[in-house]
């Protein structure tokens, strides 16, 4: 039997799964949006930072930021963390842990066009040999660099991340959040077999048809 078939139209389907950007969903949204339908869009991972992580879980979500970088929704590309959090610590641990990257090509393109992109732009950053951080509202960050946004109270932190939660894939942090579900620094590439992509058992879609 015949499994896949390509075809130049659409027709006489009975469901639909489809993943694409965030802009592309809307137009997915359009189309398909009468037919029974799993449509994905753009997320990340998050970190929360409280500023009293061991040097170990700084290291282990180093993993989480770079190990599989460009790859996946389940990237770390933004961290909340408090005001007065010492960023130095931060990144210094991170680039003893993972200056090889440095020497990635790919990955050091990135690295050294996102510099020139930010001092050009006169943008405000910190960087050490192998990661650029910037304060920015957007979940979504360049290879080679990561936003970070600040919290001043558990409740904002708590509502900030449950009004987000259509981009992001999965939340890691060394503490439990009261309402958010939360991966271990260094396990966010390590789903669960019942942690579904966007939180859709894609499985039982299927049977349900």
């Amino acid at each position: 039997s015949q499994y896949f078939e390509i075809i130049e139209r659409l027709k006489d389907f009975d469901a639909v799964i489809a993943t694409g950007s965030n802009n592309t969903s809307k137009y997915f949204e359009y189309y398909f949006g009468k037919y029974p339908h799993i449509i994905r869009a753009n997320r990340n991972a998050i970190a929360v930072l409280t500023g009293k992580e061991t040097d170990e879980e700084i290291k282990n979500l180093g993993a989480d930021i770079f190990e599989y970088f460009g790859l996946g929704c389940r990237n770390v590309s933004m961290c909340l963390v408090p005001q007065d959090l010492n960023w130095e610590r931060y990144l210094n641990i991170w680039h003893e842990g993972y200056k090889q990257y440095a020497q990635h090509n790919k990955y050091k393109n990135n690295f050294d066009h996102n510099v020139s992109l930010f001092i050009l732009n006169k943008t405000k950053y910190m960087i050490s040999g192998s990661l650029i951080v910037k304060e920015d509202p957007s979940i979504a960050s360049r290879i080679s660099s990561m936003h970070y946004q600040c919290y001043d109270t558990q409740k904002g932190l708590t509502v900030y991340l449950t009004d987000n939660k259509d981009l992001i894939q999965c939340v890691v942090s060394s503490d439990e959040i009261e309402g958010i579900d939360t991966f271990r620094f260094g396990h966010a590439q390590q789903p669960k077999i019942n942690d579904y992509a966007d939180g859709v058992d894609t499985m039982n879609f299927l049977t349900t048809i």
